[in-house]
């Protein structure tokens, strides 16, 4: 099994200094590269700051220049908020700076919120076919001159500037929809995906979507099966619940973006009463103990095993959700040092 860590730079609070924030980041970035991590995923959000990635090239850019063998993942890029030229430009000029660790992930966006103001008027659930349009013209313009007509883009004869250093960059869709499965393994794209609170049985469906899409194919391109889960691991009492009450808060706020349930002020999402959340992200801390990758390292251990006997091939560490910084570290530090080596 391959470990990737998915992080971002985030505040919970007017006070916090954001200088600390990035110091913070880039240390956890530099810890996974060190590890032997095979790649960091940076997402793309605007105007709220739980996750400040208004463009993740810049991001991963950054992190190019701070670390020697990690891979950067754009995790991902709203299609519907990109030019087409803009993108592969931009993603072609990572993989140059970085010599050639570029990962480009492709998605739909998550929150209409964020849609309300960066592409007014579209519904978050038919974005998809911004993304659909995008991928094949991102690599249409990196291999030279193209025009295009299509349904969201017109332009004349074209081409990306630079051109990735890698002959095939790596492609990623996020995916939860079976037709996201379909198209992901049609157009020859790894898949990640993430069960958010969800159990197991979620993890299961992706899988079974995965197999699905794979069937309908002549078999020639197996992606790469990625899932993403909150990763807590503790060694006391205190930072159990340090870490529960973490991710429960962060949950209140998350589910405000996705049901619009509440006000953003200069960029915090309002808490909405857990209650609330039930049906949506489950909440219970039990449950969220036994769901997410929560738990000493023999329990992480456990629990990533059933993934990997289920087919995931690269298990994406979400460090962020709120937690203090030094928890963040000492978290990292043990599934480091306890739990990678029980995967060679």
């Amino acid at each position: 099994m391959k470990f990737h860590l998915a992080i971002n730079l985030e505040r919970t609070r007017a006070d916090m200094d954001m200088d600390s924030v990035q110091r913070h980041t880039l240390e956890m970035v530099q810890l996974a590269d060190a590890a032997g991590f095979e790649t960091v995923w940076a997402a793309e959000h605007h105007a709220i700051e739980m996750t400040i990635a208004p463009n993740p090239f810049q991001l991963l850019t950054w992190w190019a220049c701070n670390t020697n063998d990690i891979r950067l993942g754009c995790g991902v890029a709203n299609a519907s908020y990109w030019h087409p030229i803009n993108l592969a430009g931009e993603a072609a000029l990572l993989d140059l700076i970085s010599g050639g660790r570029l990962e480009l992930g492709l998605g739909s966006g998550a929150y209409q919120r964020e849609f309300d103001r960066m592409r007014p008027g579209l519904k978050q659930t038919d974005s998809w076919q911004y993304m659909q349009e995008m991928l094949p013209l991102v690599r249409q313009l990196w291999q030279g001159d193209v025009e295009h007509d299509g349904q969201f883009w017109q332009f004349p004869k074209a081409t990306a500037c630079p051109k990735p250093v890698q002959q095939n960059v790596p492609l990623w869709v996020a995916a939860r929809a079976p037709i996201t499965f379909d198209y992901a393994v049609a157009n020859r794209c790894n898949v990640m995906t993430w069960p958010l609170t969800k159990g197991m049985d979620e993890a299961e469906q992706y899988k079974l979507r995965l197999d699905e899409a794979m069937a309908k194919t002549d078999g020639s391109f197996r992606p790469q099966f990625a899932m993403m889960r909150h990763t807590s691991l503790y060694a006391n009492e205190n930072d159990r619940q340090a870490a529960l009450d973490a991710v429960r808060y962060n949950l209140s706020q998350f589910g405000n973006l996705m049901m619009k349930a509440g006000d953003v002020v200069n960029g915090f999402p309002d808490p909405i009463p857990l209650e609330k959340l039930e049906g949506n992200v489950f909440v219970d801390p039990a449950m969220l103990e036994e769901n997410l990758m929560f738990g000493s390292p023999q329990s992480v251990i456990e629990k990533l095993k059933q993934y990997q006997a289920l087919g995931v091939e690269s298990y994406i560490y979400y460090a962020s959700m709120g937690l203090g910084h030094e928890q963040q570290k000492r978290s990292f530090k043990l599934f480091r040092d306890e739990v990678m080596p029980a995967f060679g």
